[in-house]
């Protein structure tokens, strides 16, 4: 998909190395991208990433992940910071925006952005909340251990997210770098998590557990191994316990974004959710 839009800007399907520069961009605009997400990312929807051009320099960039038939996530709105206010953004967004078709689409949209979310369509779900600060020091319980059964893992993601996602995660679980740990108690999982690193910060991401004690044995077995470095989770504010947990552990809000969504999505366990997996696929 190539489209000619106005200002000679020119908006295309990106490439992984095209999403090298998104990612700098991502990092300077203090997103604390994770050092190997893009493989991930691609693995899902390998056409769902866009990117503008002027006399062919990345000046703009929008993802646009469909997950299955129903559901799409929206991120990586940006706009190069010294070519904003002419219009690119907009053009970027609506050539990609076509990708997810009639499905629903979710994003979590950075403060100075949601208003125009609105404008758009999106409606508020819940705020989302990045808690940061030196990883406590900790040790891994017992019943925490590495990811072994993926098929069960696929299963609870499911239960605990809008949509399906197993490509994406069979390659998050195994990529370079990220340690995903599994809670299983008299023989049943009660939660997974990874940590991964980033730019800025140590990120964790996902977090999904029935109860907070499970989410706090996750949390201390993914941070065992860091502790008194810099560590960020993305918590829905909704979720009492999950923020509650986020203090417990001594980390601090330093960052928001929205969740928002263009239509009704499928249920799905919010209760479980003490961080969100990324703020750029949800």
């Amino acid at each position: 998909m190539t489209s000619p839009v106005s200002h000679d800007l020119v908006v295309s399907q990106a490439s992984p190395d095209d999403w090298k520069v998104v990612t700098g961009w991502a990092a300077d605009e203090g997103w604390n991208p994770g050092l190997a997400d893009a493989p991930s990312f691609f693995a899902q929807d390998p056409e769902g990433f866009f990117i503008g051009r002027i006399d062919g320099q990345p000046v703009s960039a929008i993802s646009v992940v469909n997950y299955g038939g129903d559901y799409a996530f929206l991120g990586f709105y940006l706009v190069r910071p010294d070519l904003r206010g002419h219009g690119y953004g907009i053009t970027t967004w609506k050539t990609a925006l076509a990708h997810a078709g009639g499905r629903t689409v979710g994003l979590d949209g950075v403060v100075a952005q949601q208003d125009n979310y609105r404008r758009s369509g999106f409606e508020l779900a819940h705020r989302t909340v990045r808690f940061s600060g030196a990883a406590p020091r900790t040790e891994a319980p017992d019943d925490v251990s590495p990811v072994q059964d993926l098929k069960t893992v696929l299963e609870y993601d499911s239960a605990c997210c809008p949509a399906d996602r197993p490509r994406f995660l069979e390659r998050w679980l195994a990529q370079d770098g990220h340690r995903a740990l599994a809670r299983v108690v008299d023989g049943r999982l009660t939660g997974y998590g990874v940590i991964r690193p980033g730019r800025d910060a140590l990120r964790v991401g996902p977090l999904f557990a029935d109860t907070a004690d499970d989410a706090r044995a996750l949390f201390a077995g993914l941070t065992a191994d860091a502790a008194g470095s810099e560590v960020a989770i993305d918590v829905p504010e909704a979720n009492a316990p999950a923020v509650a947990l986020a203090e417990e552990f001594g980390l601090a809000p330093s960052f928001e974004t929205a969740r928002m969504y263009t239509g009704p999505v499928r249920e799905f366990a919010a209760d479980r959710v003490f961080g969100v997996t990324t703020l750029e696929l949800g």
